[in-house]
């Protein structure tokens, strides 16, 4: 089932503004960036202490935890007598970068519950995503790479049309997105990178074949392939001591069916530091994937799908 023109020409507006929003921060930041970049070349290293040259190898991560509780007593306005929500995600890296290669992995988890006395456990959150990729340098910002991307969840997932009813529409490996890629990585500053290839082949995986039709994937089949075009942009910056921001932006079009209707993913998270160990964190998600058929009166529509999360909790960083 394909989209209406205005439905297309909504999603591709939404693209594109967040595509106009990354290069308004670019030229923002580019030109503090060459002044620096200046200034360093000029400078002449001389006798640098062992423990100062560059390391092969940077590792690290971030984990936040956030809680939050409610109760209510004899309260008139109505409500949930009790509710907790727990939400946690980790973020750990390992770069590798010596002469003209370079290789960077990225494993990125997600998971929230939701417990409230009305509607019992609910899963808000559930996602898993590796990411690794390497490159050679054809130019000091530009490498040529290669790209492997896995996407899925680890736990049963359900919609809830009613209060009292829910539907089975997710499980580990079903679905879950492989993606193969060769292409250009463009780096014009520190933490920006700018990702295209027009040749890229995914899978979508369903472990459990009755889930499929939510997919696009055929009834009785536990894949479906595709080859289309794929972007990526990931930025990261610290947008002043205590505040910092990190988004990724991907972007799929099936040359296969419907090449028109660009799949999108999009993670921004934003934290800021109260102290050391606590922070608030906010957590905006864009998901629109053409293949999936779960929305509308009928359930077999795709739709935007958008999360949003914020919490007060653990934030520790780990770098070496």
């Amino acid at each position: 089932m394909t989209r209406t023109a205005a439905g297309t020409k909504t999603y591709l507006a939404i693209s594109f503004t967040l595509i106009f929003l990354f290069s308004i921060e670019l030229l923002q930041a580019q030109d503090e960036t060459v002044k620096k970049l200046q200034a360093e070349a000029n400078r002449e290293l001389k006798g640098a202490p062992a423990d100062t040259l560059p390391r092969d190898w940077h590792k690290g991560g971030v984990i936040s935890l956030t809680l939050a509780q409610g109760s209510l007593t004899n309260w008139a306005a109505g409500g949930d007598k009790f509710s907790l929500s727990i939400n946690n995600f980790i973020h750990a890296y390992a770069n590798y970068k010596k002469d003209k290669h370079s290789w960077d992995n990225n494993i990125d988890f997600y998971l929230g519950y939701v417990k409230t006395t009305s509607l019992g456990n609910r899963k808000n959150d559930d996602r898993f995503e590796y990411l690794t990729r390497y490159g050679y340098a054809l130019h000091p910002r530009l490498n040529l790479s290669g790209l492997f991307n896995l996407r899925t969840q680890f736990f049963k997932g359900y919609q809830y049309p009613e209060a009292n009813q829910r539907l089975y529409v997710s499980n580990f490996f079903a679905p879950a997105y492989l993606l193969l890629s060769a292409g250009l990585d463009y780096k014009p500053i520190k933490d920006l990178s700018i990702y295209f290839s027009p040749a890229t082949a995914r899978w979508i995986l369903v472990r459990d074949t009755s889930l499929g039709k939510y997919y696009g994937v055929d009834p009785g089949s536990k894949k479906d392939f595709q080859f289309g075009s794929f972007a990526s942009i990931n930025y990261k910056k610290d947008i002043n001591k205590t505040v910092s921001y990190t988004g990724k932006l991907d972007l799929f079009s099936n040359y296969r069916h419907n090449p028109q209707n660009i799949d999108l993913y999009m993670t921004n998270l934003f934290a800021a530091k109260i102290s050391k160990f606590l922070s608030v964190t906010y957590s905006l998600t864009f998901i629109y994937d053409d293949d999936v058929k779960l929305f509308g009166p009928s359930k077999d529509a795709p739709r935007l799908q958008t999360q949003s999360l914020l919490g007060v909790g653990l934030l520790l960083n780990v770098a070496k």
